[in-house]
């Protein structure tokens, strides 16, 4: 094998490749490579500027090692960026296995982080290291790997290809085993449970041939369909790296050749030992290959969040080409395409409609329920479903750029995260396994020694059913399995974890601090009050102020417009526009006067506006700024605009409340509307006026003051305070930036999502703890009693059979209770 972070030398030696930051010029690249060429083993050098890379040819004289390239570079003033690379890994079967794959992987020399996750057989990787080094690391500490490319990642065909068959594999290895093992069973416990059962075997088949069978069909299923335990089990043994196959091939083997030695060498063994365990051995493995089916039909389970979302990418777009529609593969649609979508298709990629109008369910991306309309410049989501309508749209991003690939993505890489009450795990995991084979040898050890006769069968069978009781899959599988269920329950509901400790720190908090605008509210300026004098009509009137106001281009008015719009109001003709600054507007409308602005404007027309004083009153108390409208010299209106709060805002603060959390909002908006809003919603404390900055310090003011905060916002002035916060939620309907600096996504772009993610945070994390509680006190309970605790005392002994049988149900029971989660209902749906 090569070393595994180098190239080989000679003229088969591939280039190496790296990304390069900080060069500006010509002279960058100068430097560069010069400082390249001194690393030995360097043959050629070729710097790019524009590219921002730099590859690297070894010379035939020796290896180049690409941590050396990554320091000459950085020694030169220059940084190579770490790279983030998903590994899949093939063979782990336990929590030591995840253990000794990261101390692989993180021993190789550039590797920042490495972390394994069980559930999902991936290995994320960051830092400078060799996708070559990294596999070479694997391999050599026992396992398999490979890269998980962009196409892997998205389709998850091949992934599941792979689960599928490796299912079908351990179905048919479970059903050889039970066949075989069955009859081993049978003629041995079978004869020491019933006593006519025992005479029968002895008169019509005897003890010697009974034994020669069990033999041969123990041989069979230890050698067939057991096979997977000792090629595995025996290497990591010798390479001083024992894992959970090490237990079962250890375990299973003892078992077996005390029983072959009885049968052929009976004279070997002190009188009184001469017993057979071979349907110990041979029910073992039956029962083990059962629990190891079990867990592949539920880890299929687990990730069906992610197979769920990866069917929504539609496989067809009726793309317009030559002026007519022609079916091509959702995967040749490129930016700019003009797209046809016909009623109740699914929509194949991210666009903007530019022609028709329909309702599309965007359910499956953002978990609300009611179809949205869709008109000439909204956008439009891949993967969403088309009502009955039919458009046009022109896409805008296709393949890895859409927000359903992004929304993989990041369930992705939450599902594969560690929390920090992994490393509770990760730290007794790391012994377990040695450890549980020092305590067998003791248990073997003692009994041979203090046991009673026969001391060499008693030490024998106690010491298997301590390695087998052992196996410490159910720690592995403990805390992945539930995240993988929980973030991608998550994903279904709208919520989307980008970082996995949110998960688990979002609990925690205290306080919810949230943004006003577009958080709260709408975040656009819109008509929300309108009332006519007597003797007008509303729409009449409407149509007037409308017309108007569509000269301003004052964001009121354009709101007062868009309201006109939205009620099928058409705008009058209107001549003689004329705007007095700090005042209002008038025109003629139909050759009728038209006056509107602020209640001084109409005093100054000589208009009394009390009659609408209580009107007034109440818009003041909500925050808002009444105008008013004069229509023919007449006082017609008062109008009143403002950024409506969103009609679920109310119910998730409540919700928020129920949970026994605090909510404060942090807003640049003036005191007055801000503390207005706050009244009517219920909110505990108001921080008004605020630039980000001020934002930021409010948060660090809450956390000193109440402890972990959430906050929650939607725009790039709220990035550094969602940076700040303990765990910060970004609208999904917010920027990008915003986006960017959150711990979670809410899709839906309501505050429901808030509630709705801490509860799942709350069960996610208590459904962790019950696995972890499970697993530990399982092994903490079982291990002393396999080992022969309460023999002295009550006279019982734990069968290696029934151990192995209740190691297998404690990684069933772990992932049963992983899976509860997927039933999982946010606290507003339960009202």
């Amino acid at each position: 094998m090569s070393i595994p972070n180098k190239q080989p030398a000679g003229s088969g030696a591939l280039p190496i490749s790296l990304r390069i930051e900080g060069m500006t010029c010509a002279s960058c690249v100068g430097r560069v490579e010069a400082a390249l060429r001194k690393v030995q083993g360097v043959g050629s050098v070729a710097v790019n500027l524009a590219t921002e890379r730099a590859e690297i040819r070894p010379s035939g004289d020796g290896a180049v090692d690409r941590t050396a390239l990554v320091q000459a570079i950085e020694k030169a003033g220059y940084d190579v960026p770490a790279q983030t690379i998903e590994l899949s890994v093939e063979g782990m079967t336990c929590a030591s296995c995840v253990g000794r794959v990261e101390r692989a992987l993180n021993a190789v020399p550039g590797v920042s982080q490495a972390t394994v996750n069980l559930a999902t057989e991936r290995a994320t990787v960051r830092g400078v290291a060799a996708t070559e080094a990294l596999l070479a690391a694997i391999g050599k500490a026992g396992y398999e790997a490979k890269l998980l490319d962009a196409s892997t990642r998205s389709s998850g065909d091949d992934g599941e290809a792979k689960k599928d068959a490796e299912r079908l594999a351990l179905k048919r290895d479970l059903l050889l085993a039970s066949a075989l093992a069955l009859p081993v069973f049978v003629l041995e416990m079978g004869s020491h449970l019933i006593p006519s059962m025992h005479h029968w075997v002895m008169e019509n088949v005897g003890q010697g041939p009974s034994w020669y069978l069990q033999f041969v069909l123990t041989s069979l299923v230890l050698f067939i369909p057991g096979r997977r335990f000792y090629t595995k089990g025996f290497p990591a043994l010798l390479r001083l790296a024992p894992d959970m196959n090490s237990l079962v091939a250890v375990g299973t083997l003892a078992a077996y050749a005390y029983s072959v030695v009885t049968t052929f060498l009976p004279r070997l063994l002190p009188a009184g030992t001469v017993n057979v365990y071979y349907e110990a051995a041979a029910v073992i493995v039956a029962l083990i290959l059962l629990g190891r089916f079990l867990e592949a039909q539920a880890k299929g389970r687990t990730s069906q969040a992610i197979q769920r979302l990866v069917g929504l990418q539609a496989k067809v777009a009726h793309v317009v080409r030559g002026g007519r529609a022609v079916d091509i593969p959702v995967a040749d649609v490129i930016a700019g395409d003009i797209v046809e979508v016909r009623p109740g298709e699914r929509i194949p990629v991210d666009g903007e409609v530019i022609e028709g109008d329909s309702y599309v369910d965007e359910s499956m991306i953002t978990g609300e329920p009611v179809p949205v309309r869709k008109v000439h410049g909204r956008a439009v989501v891949g993967g969403t479903v088309n009502q009955k309508g039919a458009f046009t749209l022109r896409a805008t991003a296709v393949g890895g750029q859409t927000v359903l690939a992004q929304i993989i993505r990041l369930v992705e890489q939450a599902q594969g995260s560690k929390l920090p009450i992994q490393a509770v795990v990760d730290k007794v995991t790391m012994w377990f396994v040695p450890a549980v084979m020092a305590a067998a040898s003791v248990t073997f050890l003692i009994w041979l020694v203090f046991g009673p006769s026969p001391a060499l069968s008693f030490a024998l069978v106690n010491a298997v059913a301590v390695l087998i009781i052992a196996c410490p899959c159910a720690m592995g599988l403990a805390t992945p399995t539930s995240i993988m269920v929980g973030t991608g329950r998550g994903a279904e509901l709208g919520v989307l974890f980008r970082k996995g400790e949110a998960l688990q720190l979002l609990k925690d908090a205290k306080v919810v601090a949230v943004d006003k605008t577009g958080t709260l509210t709408e975040g656009r300026p819109a008509l929300t009050d309108l009332e006519v004098g007597t003797g007008f009509e509303r729409a009449q009137v409407l149509a007037s102020i409308a017309a108007v106001e569509s000269r301003s281009e004052h964001p009121i008015a354009r709101a007062i417009v868009e309201a006109a719009e939205q009620e099928g109001i058409a705008l009058p003709a209107l001549t003689g526009f004329e705007s007095t600054t700090g005042m209002g507007v008038r025109a003629l409308v139909d050759g009728v006067r038209v006056e509107v602005g602020a209640d001084r404007y109409m005093r100054s027309l000589g208009l009394d506006v009390g009659s609408f004083e209580p009107t007034a009153a109440r818009l003041g108390k909500e925050g808002k700024s009444p105008l008013y409208a004069a229509i023919d010299g007449r006082l017609a209106a008062i109008v009143a605009v403002a950024d409506p709060i969103k009609a679920d805002t109310p119910t998730a603060i409540a919700a928020l409340h129920r949970l026994g959390l605090k909510v404060a909002m942090i807003t640049g908006d003036n005191e007055r509307t801000a503390r207005a809003i706050a009244a009517r919603l219920g909110i505990d404390e108001v921080v008004a006026e605020v630039l980000p900055e001020g934002k930021v310090d409010a948060v660090k003011r809450l956390k000193a003051e109440h402890g972990s905060v959430a906050f929650v916002g939607d725009g790039i002035n709220d990035a550094p305070a969602l940076a700040e916060a303990d765990v910060g939620l970004a609208i999904g309907t917010g920027t990008d930036v915003a986006v960017e600096a959150a711990d979670v996504v809410l899709m839906s772009g309501s505050l429901q999502g808030v509630p709705n993610a801490i509860a799942l945070s709350k069960a996610t994390i208590g459904n962790i703890r019950q696995n972890l509680f499970w697993a530990f006190a399982y092994n903490v309970a079982l291990i002393p009693v396999a080992a022969g605790m309460l023999y002295p005392a009550y006279g019982v002994l734990l069968s290696p059979v029934f151990a192995a049988g209740a190691m297998a149900l404690s990684s069933v029971f772990v992932l049963g209770n992983a899976l509860r989660l997927r039933g999982f209902n946010p606290p507003l749906n339960d009202e």
